[in-house]
């Protein structure tokens, strides 16, 4: 029988990641993520899976990040019970998130339910008014009546319960870098150094069907930068049959790091000049901790001025402390900070707050200080509180740092969105909004030519694969990286559609 792989997720996309490998009669998982965006998006979650959940022998975790891991527990629901095979810091960081998820969309589900019921009573009693109303008078009330948000987000029961994650991890099993582990018959697993988020991987897949056929599969997972702080680079590959490659950043290249640490620096100073706050809408895991580092260093280098730095986000404070238990992960140069005494993972000072009566209490605090909260891409959690107060005030700044997906509420406001609506509500946007985008834990075009051209370029033949197959970025930036491949490196790359399933052999 032939080795297969369907493409379930980030297949033109950026969110949503899965992949199903089957060989022979048995069916490997990589990854199971959420989808994020716009309701188009968001509805997908909703939908069954299109394989036998119970049919799939283990699920491999590229890392923790909600568009890799966040489907997981509702696979567990839908009658998963095979292995979940991750790093040991992507089985904690994983808990943590699928922890908050269930909390979150919980939260979420109540909220919507609140809003609708008083929709609906005010409905009731407008429609008793509007029996004694002109047709003029009811055309001009719909008329300044709030337009629905562009963006809508969870509506109806969770995916899944704190209960299917306490299952989802009772199934974890951790694996060590660059150890050859079987996750399935005839499926071999070795996880390799991604530098993307602590405990991300690099997954290099050995096939073997009953009739002899062999394939060795690589998934990049998310790919970081060379030469970023904290963690190691990237791990080079040199051989495969097939490579599944992110394009997140396909299309473009990041600015020159340093250029991004000035552009802070001079946010930092603006901040503390104008006496306002900084509200930074950052990923829990690794941006965060990115974050923290570099203002610690602008701080010890006297760049920026000591602005007290807020972290509200349980999440990203139960993961720096996560983060300090893994420094086999650490790079040379965190390596070294930490034997000379530094705590470059710390702020001086820094504030993580966790209770929500703490979290309320940071809009009287005195100013200037810095915020930095979650989501990302402002689908949920706090920040949306703090948004409410800081998006009308001028002497505010928020500042987006990280990859905003179309559909998002952060998409809307990066591309210049005059209001926000939050909770049923518009909000004018009078803040200053900015982008630095050269902190990105995402490879840039170039960044990811370099990995990819590990695998042997043209005019050699050795581990160079039959298949490359882009996937994890948005079309445009896909369809480009592909382009690149096939030009840079003769390599046959192609983006292939969501639901597509490919043969790797024969």
């Amino acid at each position: 029988m032939p080795i297969r792989l369907r493409f379930l997720g980030a297949a033109g996309d950026v969110t949503g990641s899965q992949y199903l490998l089957t060989v022979g009669g048995h069916r490997v998982l990589v990854d199971c993520g959420l989808f994020q965006g716009g309701m188009d998006e968001v509805s997908r979650n909703r939908m069954g899976f299109s394989f036998a959940a119970d049919s799939v022998d283990a699920v491999l975790l590229t890392h923790a990040h909600n568009d890799h891991v966040g489907r997981l527990p509702a696979l567990v629901r839908a009658g998963f019970g095979g292995r979940v095979v991750a790093t040991a810091a992507t089985a904690e960081l994983g808990e943590l998130v699928l922890t908050d998820s269930a909390h979150l969309m919980a939260q979420a589900a109540a909220r919507w339910a609140r809003h609708h019921q008083r929709a609906a009573a005010r409905a009731a009693g407008e429609g008793a008014r509007g029996e004694s109303m002109t047709e003029a008078e009811m055309a001009a009330r719909a008329a300044r009546a709030p337009q629905p948000p562009p963006v809508e987000t969870e509506t109806r029961a969770p995916l899944f319960t704190q209960d299917d994650v306490d299952r989802t991890m009772d199934l974890m099993q951790p694996v060590a870098y660059a150890t050859a582990s079987t996750v399935a018959p005839g499926v071999e697993a070795t996880f390799h150094d991604a530098g993307h988020i602590l405990g991300s991987a690099i997954i290099e897949v050995r096939a073997r069907d009953d009739d002899g056929s062999e394939a060795r599969i690589v998934f990049s997972g998310d790919l970081g930068r060379p030469d970023t702080p904290i963690l190691r680079d990237p791990t080079p590959l040199t051989a495969a049959d097939a490579v599944i490659v992110e394009s997140t950043y396909g299309d473009r290249e990041h600015p020159d790091p340093e250029q991004a640490v000035d552009e802070l620096v001079g946010v930092v100073t603006e901040i503390a000049r104008r006496d306002g706050v900084l509200l930074v809408p950052a990923f829990a895991i690794g941006r965060t901790q990115h974050l923290v580092w570099i203002l610690d260093d602008l701080v010890r280098a006297g760049r920026i001025p000591r602005l007290p730095l807020v972290i509200d986000s349980p999440m990203a404070c139960e993961a720096n402390e996560i983060y300090l238990r893994h420094p086999y992960a650490y790079d040379a140069e965190t390596m070294s900070l930490l034997r000379s005494g530094e705590s470059p993972l710390e702020y001086p000072g820094q504030m993580c707050v966790t209770s929500v009566p703490d979290s309320k209490a940071i809009r009287t605090m005195a100013r200037p200080f810095i915020l930095v909260a979650a989501s990302g891409m402002l689908s949920g959690g706090r920040i949306l509180h703090h948004l409410k107060d800081l998006l009308p005030d001028p002497r505010a700044t928020l500042l987006f740092i990280g990859y905003q997906a179309i559909g998002t509420l952060g998409r809307h406001l990066q591309d210049g969105g005059n209001e926000a609506w939050i909770d049923g509500a518009a909000w004018p946007v009078r803040c200053r909004v900015r982008t630095i985008t050269g902190f990105s834990a995402h490879a840039d075009a170039a960044e990811l030519d370099a990995w990819i051209g590990h695998f042997g370029r043209a005019g050699q033949t050795d581990g160079r694969p039959r298949h490359v197959f882009v996937t994890h970025g948005e079309r445009q930036a896909a369809g480009a990286f592909a382009g690149r491949i096939r030009a840079d490196l003769g390599l046959s790359a192609r983006v292939p559609g969501l639901g597509e399933e490919a043969v790797l052999h024969p």
